[in-house]
């Protein structure tokens, strides 16, 4: 047997185990009631003998971008000859792909193995919490310790944290970020964060850390002037996009484009990225000046066969993400007004389709009808659904709001995504021009992925 068939073997005997960890984080406060607290994050970890101190921190926040920034940021560290480790959010498939280890999803043996090791001090944190009248530990916190205990195991020479959600309150905060990083800032969240920008900025400002490097995307000023004042404060240096880096040219190209970046300290011609979009582009120069700022505080420019290989390797699963063939059916994870207009854009100038049809389910806290409102002008219909998740619109409220953004001919509505699909599938079919896009969250994109899996439409 191979080294890689006994390694999946070893890995498919603690599939049970794995879901049962996994079951168990499900019992505790879900994500989308995040506390607004630090310190049981910040006492777990103690009790832990502060595992998210064995590594240099990277820290991510932002609306959108964050987890393909930072997926770009690791596959760029892992090139210079890093053993990095990543924790993004959410999944689109098992929880394991949320802990990634030198490129690698954890695997299921690691994962109950760090869990069952952490559980005992999780539970006397949840003591300690009860006998104060505070909840237990939420599912995010539990996770964040999870990943912190997983780096330290393994052991990787630098961490890599996307934010959860804000970045001052976030359990992810109990890392003190070397380089802090921020992808573009709008409205979301904003019953949490805030009902303006600049209010959701001072926020995810909270990642700064005392003489940290900021690395940040081009944004709107009052958010520029947060991160600055947040900056100052903490004697950090600041990075902007369009100032002290950016993104010069972008050529499609067969499976992405070509890239031209100005980098802090170099410059990276010809970078072939594998990813569809203007705003991949602008995450790939965003991910260059944070490693560059992680490597030499933006003094030393990368090689460029470290750039080349780093991002001609990076991954972004569920964004533009490519699942069916004949027809074409993409996924994209757009959950917000900002995500849809990038995912309009990029439709528009890298793929050369007459007509869409999206399949389309959101979650009951986001913004469905600014989502709808951003693809309706290229939609030739919208078809409606739901995903498995809990909170999601029913069909027959999405449906409402899609009349409202679109109009009756383009509106259809299905109880089940596998028939939203099957329609949208036979649709395409009839004309050799037409594709199918599956957006609108991304538990719909986790489903839609698992569908095309087990029906082979590639």
């Amino acid at each position: 047997m191979s080294d890689d068939a006994g390694a999946a073997s070893d890995d498919a005997e603690f599939q049970r185990d794995a879901d049962r960890v996994y079951e168990e984080l499900l019992a505790r406060v879900g994500e989308a009631q995040p506390r607004l607290r630090l310190e049981p994050t910040r006492r777990a970890a103690e009790l832990l003998g502060e595992p998210q101190r064995s590594a240099p921190v990277v820290h991510i926040t932002g609306t959108n971008g964050k987890t393909s920034t930072s997926r770009m940021i690791e596959s760029l560290l892992r090139a210079t000859g890093l053993r990095p480790g990543l924790l993004t959010s959410p999944h689109l498939i098992r929880v394991n792909e949320r802990i990634m280890i030198d490129g690698d999803p954890i695997t299921n043996e690691a994962l109950v193995r760090n869990w069952d090791d952490i559980q005992p001090y999780l539970l006397m944190v949840d003591t300690e919490l009860e006998g104060e009248g505070e909840s237990p530990l939420t599912f995010f916190e539990a996770l964040t310790l999870l990943a912190f205990a997983s780096f330290a195991d393994a052991p990787v020479d630098v961490i890599i944290l996307e934010v959860g959600m804000g970045g001052e309150w976030d359990s992810t905060n109990v890392a003190d970020g070397q380089v802090a990083v921020f992808t573009p800032i709008a409205l979301d969240h904003t019953a949490r964060l805030g009902n303006t920008v600049q209010e959701i900025a001072r926020t995810k400002a909270g990642i700064i850390k005392p003489a940290a490097s900021v690395v940040t995307a081009m944004q709107p000023i009052e958010v520029i002037d947060e991160l600055r004042a947040a900056a100052a404060q903490f004697e950090a240096n600041v990075a902007i996009e369009m100032v002290d880096f950016a993104v010069e040219s972008t050529t499609v190209a067969v499976g992405g484009q070509l890239v031209d970046i100005r980098g802090r300290s170099g410059r990276y011609d010809g970078v072939y990225l594998p990813l569809y979009g203007d705003h991949q582009a602008q995450n790939a120069a965003v991910a260059v000046a944070a490693v560059e700022s992680f490597l030499g505080d933006g003094t030393i420019a990368l090689d460029q066969d470290v750039v080349v290989e780093g991002l001609g390797s990076a991954t972004s699963p569920g964004r533009l993400q490519l699942i069916g063939i004949e027809p074409t059916v993409l996924v994209d994870a757009a959950h917000n007004p900002h995500g849809a207009s990038a995912l309009r854009d990029a439709l528009t100038e890298y793929f050369d389709f007459d007509e869409w049809t999206f399949v389309i389910g959101v979650l009951a806290d986001k913004d469905a009808h600014g989502i709808v409102a951003e693809l309706a002008p290229i939609a030739e219909r919208f078809h409606v659904t739901r995903s498995t998740s809990e909170r999601a619109i029913s069909p027959d409220a999405l449906a409402q709001i899609v009349l409202t953004e679109s109009h009756e001919d383009a509106t259809y509505q299905f109880e089940t995504l596998e028939d939203a699909l099957e329609r949208a599938r036979e649709w395409a079919m009839e004309e050799p021009r037409r594709a199918v896009v599956v957006t609108g969250s991304i538990t719909l994109v986790g489903d839609a992925i698992q569908l095309a899996e087990r029906e082979g439409w590639k």
